[in-house]
């Protein structure tokens, strides 16, 4: 006896939902990352110019307490030597070694602080180069600037080579973009690039709290070195916080933190990914925003002003930094 075929109706799989549209997945034990509200009133505060007063009472207190620790030394040394001559002398040359490092570290942060300084004069001179005359002049301040790069050597030849020939002063900045600050730019933007693919990374992987705000507060600074020294900046220490807080000014004067999530959509599927996993979309978040500090330091770093045709893309940074994470090979 044969059976007969048995029909079987399918529901209408019409109205089903996409994943879109569907609700994020809830991860309890995930620690909140820092949204991008946040990480923009975080650095308004960084980048908030202290009061005199406030600059007055800490410059007194490290003068105090310098003060206090040189007698509290010398006291220690003599005293020293009085009961332990040669103990004593020997504490006392380690203290003056110690002494003529700290003025060398003193006199490299001053150089690095100069340097810096030399970069914001080069900066305001080529807002201010209307015509030939400033155009040329500060084209030679830049050579000058980038006398001692032997990285840049055939660069320079090339710029020396075609500058003279260059008859319109926009004409000519955007020869000194293109010899000299192209190579250059590039190497920005790997480091930024770097950077923000490992604060993606850390974030939508290592499930520990504040983890993520570490890495990112990490990586942000390092990047900011590393910015700063492919332009030349070269910062220490204290210019090295110097840079920091310029540079927070410059993304909250431009409101370059807020955005966060409406970035990554048209370009990674950000809102389909982050309903899949929370900490996946966070970790794409917190990468756009590396990518956008670190676009920020590229243009406080820099000597030069970008212009139109030669300034980076958000969009497209945040792109290639980011999807490389979740590429497959075929």
């Amino acid at each position: 006896m044969s059976k007969k075929p048995v029909l079987i109706d399918l529901e209408d799989t019409s109205d089903t939902p996409s994943v879109a549209e569907a609700p994020p997945v809830p991860e309890s034990a995930a620690a909140p990352a820092a949204s991008p509200a946040a990480m923009e009133q975080a650095a308004r505060i960084a980048a908030r110019k202290s009061s005199r007063l406030a600059r007055w009472f800490w410059g007194l207190l490290v003068a105090v307490v310098g003060a206090m620790v040189s007698v509290a030394t010398w006291d220690f040394a003599t005293a020293l030597i009085d009961r332990l001559p040669v103990l004593g002398w020997a504490v006392t040359a380690g203290l003056a070694v110690l002494a003529v490092l700290a003025l060398g570290l003193g006199l490299r942060e001053l150089a690095a602080l100069s340097r810096l300084r030399r970069v914001d004069a080069l900066r305001q001179a080529a807002a201010e180069c209307h015509d030939l005359e400033t155009a040329r002049a500060f084209a030679r301040r830049m050579e000058g600037f980038f006398k001692g790069r032997s990285d840049l050597a055939w660069q320079r030849a090339r710029f020396s080579e075609r500058c003279e020939e260059v008859m319109d002063p926009d004409a000519l900045l955007l020869q000194i973009e293109t010899d000299l600050l192209a190579p250059l730019d590039a190497l920005a933007l790997r480091e930024v690039e770097a950077a923000a693919r490992q604060v993606a990374t850390v974030t939508a992987l290592v499930p520990i709290a504040l983890a993520d705000v570490l890495t990112a507060l990490v990586s942000s600074l390092r990047m900011i070195r590393r910015v700063a020294a492919i332009y030349g900046g070269r910062p220490g220490l204290v210019s090295s916080w110097r840079l920091t807080r310029t540079v927070l000014a410059h993304l909250a004067a431009t409101g370059a933190v807020a955005a966060g999530d409406d970035l990554l959509e048209p370009i990674l599927g950000g809102s389909v990914l982050s309903k899949v996993s929370r900490r996946f979309g966070e970790g794409l978040v917190n990468g756009a925003l590396s990518a956008r500090v670190g676009l920020a330091a590229m243009e406080v770093c820099r000597p030069m002003p970008f212009s139109q045709t030669r300034r980076p893309s958000t969009r497209k940074v945040v792109q290639r930094a980011l999807t490389g994470l979740f590429s497959r090979e075929k």
